[in-house]
């Protein structure tokens, strides 16, 4: 479903997107509204559950996280029980950034941020204890080219 925006509230999203922990004030002003007017409408925007929250960013590589793998993975089990299994394996391991269910041959794709390959072989051997997983592939990630790119909130 597609949620149409007015144009403050766009401003409001791409401040908050280009820094969260900015003050109230320079989101106002890049929003070209003032300070209560703009509280009001990120709260509005928070009930609704279009703002989910706030986080701060961190550099992976800086804290020993230097290896990232995307896995993709293939089952032959479609039950709601495996899915639920699943899900708990997932939500167990932080190393888990992102999973994704996807349509064509591959059933899952996970990012997966860990320390080295060594670290990545101990996730694998505990998933794959814990799910049973027709196939697995990791793919190593050599370089990350673009993260945490805004959302293309269009104007109007």
């Amino acid at each position: 479903m597609s949620v149409r925006i007015n144009e403050i509230d766009r401003k409001i999203l791409m401040a908050l997107q280009e820094d969260a922990g900015q003050s109230l004030d320079e989101i106002a002003r890049k929003a070209g509204s003032s300070k209560t007017p703009v509280w009001n409408r990120i709260q509005k925007m928070k009930k609704s559950g279009m703002i989910q929250g706030q986080t701060a960013v961190l550099d992976a590589e800086a804290l020993g996280f230097e290896s990232c793998f995307f896995v993709l993975i293939r089952t032959s089990q479609h039950a709601a029980s495996w899915k639920e299994q699943f899900m708990k394996a997932l939500n167990a391991r932080p190393e888990v950034m992102e999973a994704h269910r996807l349509a064509g041959d591959i059933d899952y794709i996970l990012k997966v941020r860990v320390t080295n390959a060594r670290a990545y072989d101990k996730f694998y051997q505990a998933l794959i204890d814990d799910v049973d997983i027709y196939n697995v592939t990791a793919l190593l990630s050599m370089e990350e080219i673009i993260n945490n790119r805004p959302l293309p909130l269009r104007e109007g």
